[in-house]
Formats: structure tokens, sequence, C-alpha cells
């Protein structure tokens, strides 16, 4: 197989069919070799059906049908372990991600890099979307120290090798752009055309992004950790610099009775500190259990075209 699409799928029971059509428009332009890789992620609405649908009548589509709701990129990994091409292009559902700039994609490739990521100039979202995603890549690449363009998604063309150098780390937590960026290889970006979202809205809301930067700032980097060291350093400083006055001041005779107030205050604040300082610790601790305890990141449910 030359090339495979990876499309996880939620929401996409009108998308699909004009989807798949617009890849075999695309795909047959480059190699006749290539398969189309649909991972319904516990849609709620009709979107397996019109998978199944499309795999009767068409042997180059594939579907894959997730347990439950595992999120989009465990749907991606799923699919990357069923992609047999030599080039892989993960791409969403929603059409925004123009199937007509895989070509593009795949020429640039050619030029010996193994990764070739698109990179979205004129985002067609809401100001409120961009702003969203700006923040979170910021702040991520922050936490994480990687440097992370918001411009740039899931939307590319990885080589064989990359994607099975991800998929061999185990990592509980998967976060698909950052695992590409960990491994390495050549890579390459181009400006692509990005399109207005042709029905609904993006199921990622303030609540699951910063539930997403969470859960991905633990898993990939201990600064989180080292912030907080670095913070009781500072506050341990501060504190010895305000002895300091105050043992001056008493014996001076600057002060005669002891402020009530000012106990209170660095006991709540000192208490607070220990107590945010556990709680993060207590994070990484849980997420080492859930890790440890090594279960599937998915379950597939059901296959389509593809072997048992």
């Amino acid at each position: 197989m030359k090339i495979s699409v990876v499309s996880p799928v939620y929401y996409g029971e009108k998308l699909v069919p004009e989807l798949v059509n617009r890849l075999h428009q695309s795909l047959s332009a480059i190699h006749p070799e290539y398969e189309i890789i649909l991972v319904e992620d516990g849609s709620p609405d009709q979107s397996w059906k019109v998978i199944r649908e499309i795999c009767s009548k068409d042997p180059k589509a594939k579907g894959l049908k997730l347990s439950r709701n595992f999120g989009q990129h465990y749907a991606i990994t799923a699919g990357l372990q069923a992609a047999s091409g030599e080039w892989i292009v993960v791409m969403d559902c929603d059409l925004q991600d123009r199937p007509e700039e895989i070509p593009r994609l795949f020429e640039k490739c050619q030029e010996g890099f193994d990764i070739v990521y698109a990179q979205r100039k004129l985002r067609q979202d809401s100001f409120l979307k961009r702003l969203s995603s700006r923040i979170f890549y910021r702040v991520f690449g922050y936490l994480t120290d990687t440097k992370q363009d918001a411009s740039i998604a899931n939307f590319g063309i990885y080589h064989q090798q990359v994607i099975q150098a991800v998929l061999s780390m185990n990592d509980y937590i998967r976060y698909f752009p950052t695992m590409v960026q960990w491994v390495g290889f050549d890579s390459a970006k181009i400006d692509v055309e990005h399109s207005e979202r042709m029905e609904g809205k993006s199921s990622y809301s303030w609540k699951s992004l910063i539930k997403l930067a969470s859960k991905n700032i633990i898993a990939f980097s201990d600064k989180p950790l080292r912030l907080t060291v670095k913070f009781g350093f500072g506050m341990s400083v501060i504190s010895f610099l305000i002895g300091v006055v105050y043992l001056y001041r008493y014996f001076t005779g600057q002060i005669q009775v002891m402020g009530f107030t000012s106990i209170i205050i660095s006991t709540t604040f000192l208490s607070g500190l220990i107590i945010l300082t556990l709680g993060i610790i207590g994070i990484y601790l849980g997420k080492t259990f859930e890790q440890s305890k090594q279960r599937p990141n998915f379950i597939v449910h059901q296959k389509l075209n593809l072997d048992e």
C-alpha cells in the first residue's frame, strides 16, 4: 500500500460521504494503491451506519468502530495501527482539512522529508476558537518545554517509520502532535488552505481544552514539579528576608507586640502552598498508577474491510 489516510470520525454522519469522495479524487491522482481508514470514536449520531454503507461498496474504504468514545488521539492511534501504507496522512473528518492539499503534501515529502506538516496560515475559525487554541499552545509549549505552533494540528503526511516510532511509545496519555515532535525525523511544513466548518461545531470547548492541556502537561513534562520547587525556594528566600527585617525592627525597639495578623496570613499561605505541592505530586502519582495498569488505550468493537 502506497498511501493510507487515517481520519477519526465524531459527529461525521453528514460529512463522511463527501470526505471519502474527495479523498478518492485526490489520492487516485497520486497512486492507484491507497486506503481510507475511518475510525468511528463512539459518535452519538449515525456515523458508523454511514461508514458501514460506504465500506460495503468501496474496498478502499476501511472502518474501525471503537467500543466507546476514547478521544480523538486514541482514535488516531487505532487508525495508525491498522494503516499499511508507506506514507500515512492524518486528517480530521470535518473537511476543514482539505483532501485537495494531500498531493502537495506528498510532493513535498518526495524531497526527502519524513514528515510534512500542513500549516494553516489563515484559519477559518471563530475568534474565540483561534484565541483558545493560541492560549492552549502557548501554555502547553511553556509547561512542556516544546515548540508549539497553533497553525499546525494533526493534518500532515508521515512516513511509516515515523508512525512506527510513535506507536512504539507506550504512553497511557496520547497526544499525536507532541508525540510526532518527540520522535524527531526530518520534517518540513507547507502552507495549506483551511476551510470553514461545513457542519456542526468543534467538540473542543474551553473545558475540554483545559482538560486536554492538563493531562498532556503531566504526561509529557515534569516542569510543574520543577516550577513548584522554584516557587518554594523563592518563598523561602522571601520569608528569610522578611524574618531578618522583623528581627532588626524587634531589636531596635520598633516592634513591641508581635502581630497576630501576620502569623495567621503566613500560616494560611504556607499551608496552601504545601497542599498545592502535595496535590501536584499526587497527580503525577495517579498518572503513574494509571500507566502501571497497562490497560489498552482503546478497544476496537468492529472492523470493516480489515483483517481480523
